[in-house]
């Protein structure tokens, strides 16, 4: 599955300049080594964790949201993970559910669409309706299925 850019670079350079931060003492605040990998971020060569985009949207005083790479179609399951700033693990834990089952459904690993109640479950340990998961979910599907069929 092609694993699109979550952080725009120009908005979190935007942000920087604005914050009047270089990128070594933004990598310090958030807590990881060196402006070099802030450096590749703004060049879009890499992207942070999920789990750093919280912090950085805190240490640059803006919404995550603004952020965030505009999405030219619905998000998939990964980019929604991504937007409400938290690790596979920490949804995985709140909505009750294997961190492999996560990654797989993630990757487009999906045959069928989960039970409404994973679904709900799910849904709230993101932060957005069902409705915007299942979308979520059938284009992290479809994603999968068309890298799956490019390898054969």
């Amino acid at each position: 599955m092609p694993v699109h850019p979550v952080v725009s670079p120009d908005a979190l350079r935007r942000a920087r300049h604005r914050a009047g931060l270089t990128q070594h003492e933004l990598a310090r605040i958030i807590g990881v080594a060196g402006g070099e990998r802030v450096s590749r971020w703004e060049l879009g060569s890499s992207t942070p964790r999920p789990g750093l985009l919280q912090r950085l949207a805190e240490a640059l005083d803006v919404p995550l949201r603004d952020l965030l790479a505009p999405a030219g179609e619905p998000p998939d399951l990964r980019r929604l993970r991504a937007a409400a700033g938290l690790s596979a693990r920490e949804v995985a834990d709140r909505a009750h559910m294997s961190l492999p089952t996560l990654k797989r459904w993630e990757a487009g690993g999906i045959l069928r669409m989960p039970s409404r109640a994973a679904l709900c479950a799910l849904a709230d340990a993101l932060g957005v309706n069902v409705e915007s998961l299942e979308a979520a979910l059938t284009r992290s599907s479809s994603q999968g299925l068309g890298a799956r069929s490019a390898r054969q």
